[in-house]
């Protein structure tokens, strides 16, 4: 049996890390530290603990006072974990599921779904928004009814 290519940092919490500098990245230019605090509501303390320890695992550099950045593996995995959301958070609103529960349900499923069962679902919510006949039948048996 061969082993799937890593799909995330390994952990949870790094995950959210690396989703969160992101995200920041990308809205604003830079992530600092007070910023990741209060976006996942954690002590200034421990995000910089965090901070230095993706520096240390070589996929962030972090420099006091200066700012955070991804490296390229950072860059990878932070991407990989955004692409993950976003498919499974896709493939749940196509059965017009609440904004709460997808938010809820992906927060859990996003860590722990494997690249091909990932593929799986991508594959399905293609197909789905491809056969809208399809997506009622199913929403039917549901009982979305959508």
């Amino acid at each position: 049996m061969t082993q799937s290519p890593r799909r995330t940092s390994g952990s949870v919490a790094m995950d959210d890390y690396l989703e969160q500098i992101l995200h920041l990245i990308e809205e604003k230019g830079y992530a600092r530290a007070v910023d990741v605090s209060k976006n996942l509501g954690i002590s200034q303390a421990s995000v910089t603990n965090m901070l230095q320890r993706l520096d240390a695992e070589g996929l962030v550099k972090h420099e006091k006072y200066r700012g955070t950045v991804l490296t390229e593996e950072g860059l990878r995995i932070a991407k990989a974990i955004v692409e993950r959301h976003e498919t499974l958070t896709r493939f749940l609103r196509l059965f017009g599921i609440d904004e709460e529960t997808i938010y809820h349900d992906v927060e859990g499923m996003e860590h722990h779904v494997s690249r091909p069962t990932l593929n799986v679902i991508r594959a399905l919510a293609e197909t789905l928004e491809q056969d809208p006949d399809l997506l009622k039948r199913i929403s039917k048996k549901c009982g979305s009814g959508k």
